[in-house]
């Protein structure tokens, strides 16, 4: 492995040039407990030096939190890095197992001049809806973004957690740049829909949790391992005996990461990154970090091939996976497609 800087691909056919991986920023103050405030800011500047250019962050992580500690580092850097942010989603802080989600055309506007208020920018590069609400036309909430387009206070439009023909509902009313979706060796729904869709109207796809909320790497084997503050803890497959058996399938990536002298993280990032020339189109992942190692370990992880072979070894986790992503599934666009 080399300590060199990664490649860019287009964010879609009308989004900006970015790194072929990302940075998700949400763990630097928010759901995976406590973190370190200067090893993120370490974090946020290597990424940088890597030829990370796309940080993901939401106005829902630590409620603006995430994008106030962010914004120094934006403004340092304003013409280096691509911001992407989202509306959409509330977590009361009595009651982090409860998600509000917002859609409407005044929520929308109160949202955004919020987030652009605590990042401390004139304009958001990408804003994503982070969750859809059914009880409101797509058409209509993508008609207000694409009015903030219009306004000069976003660049780009992204949507999270949607279907196919959501995807293309917004598309007809303004470009979509990207989708972000849960993609990765554990979760692979939105192969069938989402994934053809995008590569026909020209969006990339921005997975997120690409190394299974760090499951994939075999940092944890357990929930109960983690800090009591920590959001893993109310998820399906990292407690009881889901977590027993899906630790056994971690040995299939790691027979495929000994084969490369590489961790089983790296392979799990590699067969993400490598779904870009599999399936024909941009695949930008965002694994999130707040260590400057971990980042260098991730980025180095473009520079793995991995070999047919290896690629139908690793085919089949996904069918064996125990228990659902999140306890409550209708939070993602998987029940709707």
């Amino acid at each position: 492995m080399t300590d060199g800087t990664i490649t860019t691909a287009k964010l879609g056919d009308n989004g900006p040039e970015v790194g072929v991986q990302g940075l998700g920023c949400m763990g630097m103050s928010f759901a995976y407990g406590p973190a370190d405030a200067d090893a993120s800011r370490a974090t946020l500047e290597r990424a940088l030096e890597l030829g990370v250019t796309l940080y993901d962050t939401a106005d829902a992580y630590g409620a603006g939190e995430n994008e106030r500690f962010l914004s120094p580092f934006f403004k340092a850097h304003r013409d280096e890095v691509v911001i992407a942010t989202k509306f959409a989603l509330s977590i009361p802080a009595d009651d982090p197992t409860r998600r509000v989600i917002r859609n409407d055309p005044p929520y929308i506007r109160r949202a955004v001049e919020a987030s652009l208020k605590r990042l401390d920018v004139e304009a958001i590069d990408l804003y994503y809806m982070h969750r859809r609400d059914v009880n409101v036309p797509i058409e209509e909430s993508v008609g207000t973004m694409a009015d903030l387009v219009r306004e000069g206070k976003v660049k780009h439009l992204g949507l999270s957690e949607v279907t196919a023909g959501e995807l293309r509902a917004a598309h007809a009313v303004h470009p979509i740049a990207a989708v972000q979706s849960e993609w990765s060796l554990f979760s692979r729904d939105i192969e069938t829909h989402v994934v053809p869709a995008a590569r026909e109207l020209g969006v990339a796809l921005v997975p997120y949790s690409p190394l299974g909320r760090g499951f994939l790497t075999g940092s944890f084997a357990r929930a109960e391992e983690l800090s009591t503050d920590d959001f893993r803890r109310q998820q399906p497959r990292f407690t009881g005996d889901n977590a027993t058996a899906n630790a056994t399938l971690l040995e299939l990536i790691r027979s495929v990461a000994k084969a490369h002298d590489a961790s089983l993280g790296q392979i799990a990032l590699a067969w993400v990154q490598q779904q870009a020339t599999l399936r024909g189109l941009p695949v930008i992942p965002i694994p999130g970090t707040r260590k400057p190692a971990r980042v260098e370990e991730n980025t180095a992880a473009t520079r793995i091939v991995l070999t047919d072979e290896q690629l139908d070894l690793l085919d089949g986790i996904a069918a064996q996976v125990a228990g659902n992503r999140y306890a409550d599934m209708t939070f993602t666009s998987a029940g709707r497609e």
